[in-house]
């Protein structure tokens, strides 16, 4: 799927549910800072598989068109994050916008679309919220997220956020400022996960846990139906 914005057009990654299964929704599945990779790919065929589009832009087209930085433990520290440092959020919002349109003019104009998004994606995610006119948001990891808190009035929508007890990149006091300024929201939840560190979803690196990463996909599945289909 083709995308195209002032300075450019980038491609998304797209996975369609099987017609029987089609549930109407949308979900734009956001990239970590290792880029648009197998993993992020395997989580489209996931989401799709429950009866939603699921669209995968990438998110990196300015700094390196078509990236495919596989998530291998000793890469995850260079080349990624340096994408990462350097990636322009508000920029980042704009094109996760257009996508959305694009669904909306591709599709149903009227069909639920919803944001999820890892790590980096997380924090766009996050964004998204309290930017765009979606329907619901997952949050993988969040980091920085406490840097973005004034935007938190601007979240209405329900949202999931998923964090690892022992996520290095999201501290115990961070996490405590990000759960009391989404106190005001009903339809917000921050979900921990024992024993698990940043990025514990992610099947190629070091850190994945897979009985949380299944019980946290299980719990975004049951997220999703219930807000978008």
């Amino acid at each position: 799927m083709k995308v195209t914005v002032e300075d450019g057009t980038f491609a998304s990654f797209v996975a369609r549910p099987a017609v029987a299964r089609a549930s109407g929704g949308s979900v734009v599945v956001l990239h970590e800072s290792s880029g648009l990779n197998d993993d992020i790919r395997s989580k489209c065929e996931a989401v799709a598989a429950c009866g939603f589009l699921a669209i995968a832009p990438n998110l990196f087209w300015r700094e390196e068109l078509g990236i495919d930085t596989l998530a291998k433990p000793e890469r995850e520290n260079r080349s990624g994050t340096d994408h990462s440092v350097a990636f322009d959020h508000d920029r980042g919002v704009n094109d996760i916008a257009a996508v959305v349109r694009a669904v909306r003019e591709t599709t149903n104009a009227s069909a639920r679309i919803g944001v999820m998004g890892f790590g980096l994606g997380g924090l766009l995610a996050y964004l998204a919220a309290a930017r765009l006119p979606i329907d619901a948001a997952v949050v993988f990891y969040g980091p920085r997220i406490e840097r973005h808190l004034a935007e938190v009035i601007r979240i209405s929508i329900p949202l999931m956020m998923h964090v690892g007890s022992e996520d290095a990149l999201v501290t115990p006091a961070a996490l405590v400022a990000i759960e009391h300024a989404l106190s005001h929201n009903a339809n917000a939840q921050i979900l921990r996960y024992p024993a698990s560190g940043h990025a514990f979803a992610r099947q190629a690196g070091a850190h994945y846990n897979a009985e949380a990463a299944d019980l946290a996909l299980n719990r975004t599945t049951a997220f999703l139906k219930l807000h978008l289909a």
